[in-house]
């Protein structure tokens, strides 16, 4: 008697032994699903966020961050002249001084200067930055930048790359400790008569004819008028 009820202890120890085995195995089984499912559901977000960026990267009329040019193709000559009229008359760039009353609008603006300089513009102002040609802001969003003391260096449609990278030089010289502070470039889309210029609240200079000497007009025009606006302290910052 004491054997047999030995052997139904044992057989019943050897059944609870593969019912605890067959548990564990089926719990791994679980958590191995689990983290199979979770691995593949961060696998399509990661997908699905690098195709959003890929369809959304740079287009639009977004601008690039000003960063120092590092092709020796796009160098430009050194700053030599500090003082603007000077550099302006070496240049046979034009200084013109131009004031239009502000204020929000939507829909286009006649500007009674060209490039603008000042007056009416959209409620939105155009972000610093350098902007692909094709993908600048228009006149009523750059005038607003203006307002909020930056500085807008342009060119003209058909300009060459070679000319716009030096310009992209130009435009992301450090100023106050910060590469491209409070500048835009882009290519103007207002038929102006110059070949290459800048504006300010107020102020334009255009230079028909890009030459080396251009290069400190349009600096001395940056450093002068860089935060002269009428709201300087208001964003867009780079």
């Amino acid at each position: 008697m004491a054997s047999r009820e030995e052997e139904k202890r044992l057989r019943r120890e050897e059944r609870e032994r593969a019912e605890t085995q067959a548990a564990a195995s089926r719990a791994r089984t679980r958590r191995l699903q689990f983290l199979l499912g979770a691995l593949l559901t961060i696998a399509v977000v990661v997908g699905v966020v690098l195709l959003v960026t890929k369809d959304s990267g740079g287009g639009d009329s977004s601008a690039k961050t000003p960063t120092a040019a590092n092709d020796p193709a796009a160098a430009i000559p050194a700053p030599r002249e500090r003082n603007l009229a000077a550099a302006a008359k070496a240049a046979d760039c034009v200084l013109i001084d131009h004031l239009e009353p502000a204020g929000h609008v939507e829909g286009k603006v006649k500007y009674k200067s060209n490039p603008p300089t000042s007056g009416l513009h959209n409620p939105n102002p155009a972000l610093d930055g350098i902007y692909d040609p094709g993908q600048e802001p228009t006149a009523e969003h750059w005038v607003h930048s203006l307002e909020h003391g930056r500085i807008d260096f342009m060119y003209t449609p058909g300009t060459a790359k070679e000319q716009i990278a030096k310009l992209e030089t130009l435009a992301s010289e450090p100023l106050n400790g910060k590469a491209g502070y409070k500048t835009l470039l882009f290519q103007n889309d207002t038929h102006m008569p110059y070949a290459v210029a800048a504006t300010a609240w107020g102020h334009l200079i255009g230079c028909k004819k890009v030459s080396d000497a251009m290069y400190d007009a349009l600096r001395d025009f940056r450093v002068k008028y860089v935060d002269k606006g009428p709201e300087q302290g208001i964003p867009p910052t780079n």
